[in-house]
């Protein structure tokens, strides 16, 4: 595996200057060559042969951005990589690569997948990267960018495969009910799959995720029952508190005297009243119990 290895390039600002006095500097000889014999000598020869290579060295300038590395090579080589900002220069025969460091983000493709439970739901994520080893993004894979957005994909695909879209049992995690859970798990994954490639993930976490739309309206009754039944479930334990806290007034207070069939009554038009989901008519009975 080829690693990172950062290396100093120098000024290129100084660089400059000293080339720009020996350019100056030939050209002056050259001029001065030719003023005082009248025709090109061996040292303006050697003068106009050695302006070539003086222009050469020219080519070896580049700049480098913030946030941004150049990868150094030569015929194949990997000589290294330079972070420093601003103007620098190396050999001119070296190949310099820009790769960017900056965060970056993107949105995966809506991809239609089976939760653990076998229900198709639709489900997307936002991945933060950026690259932290030039060397394993440029040479470990073909194309890093590519190969994150693949990866990305495969690893939101693996994910929902693990979990169910919702918890129908207590104490059981699913995609709807454990977003942070769920997107700390998908960071890991996609973590461990983009190593290699030196990349490291900021965040990813879910930005989309519904029920495929054959089977939404199904799931959607069934998630309304469920409703129905906890609301239900509710109104039953507080009505039972209530007809509790009636008995136990009426008796503490000795308001009036019940047997256990006159309580089994009142305690059944109590809950009829506190747990009907319509308004209640009274009945005024003039008889008795029994009659």
């Amino acid at each position: 595996m080829v690693t990172e290895n950062k290396k100093q390039a120098p000024n290129g600002i100084v660089v400059l200057l000293t080339l720009l006095v020996v350019t100056a500097v030939l050209v002056y000889a050259l001029v001065a060559d030719i003023r005082d014999n009248l025709q090109i000598g061996f040292l303006g020869l050697g003068i106009i042969l050695s302006l070539p290579v003086v222009g050469f060295l020219y080519a070896g300038f580049f700049t480098v951005n913030p946030n941004e590395g150049r990868v150094l090579q030569f015929f194949g080589s990997y000589i290294g990589t330079v972070r420093d900002p601003g103007l620098r220069w190396a050999n001119p025969l070296y190949t310099k690569k820009r790769v960017s460091l900056r965060v970056r983000n993107f949105e995966t493709s809506k991809l239609k997948v089976n939760d653990n439970r076998g229900n198709p739901i639709e489900i997307a994520a936002v991945v933060v990267w950026k690259v932290i080893d030039t060397a394993e993004a440029v040479f470990e894979v073909d194309d890093y960018i590519n190969y994150v957005h693949v990866q990305s994909e495969a690893a939101v695909r693996n994910l929902a495969t693990n979990y169910p879209y919702d918890a129908f049992e207590e104490n059981e995690v699913s995609m709807v009910g454990h977003l942070p859970e769920i997107s700390e798990h998908l960071k890991k994954e996609n973590q461990d799959r983009l190593t290699t490639a030196g990349i490291e993930i900021i965040e990813s976490r879910i930005s989309h995720l519904a029920y495929a739309p054959e089977i939404a309206q199904a799931m959607l009754r069934r998630q309304q029952a469920a409703a129905i039944i906890a609301a239900r479930r509710k109104i039953v334990e507080g009505a039972v508190g209530m007809v509790d806290h009636a008995l136990g007034e009426l008796s503490a207070k000795e308001i009036v005297e019940l047997d256990e069939e006159r309580k089994a009554s009142m305690v059944s038009n109590l809950l009829v009243v506190l747990c009907s989901e319509s308004e209640t008519q009274p009945v005024i009975n003039t008889g008795s119990l029994y009659t």
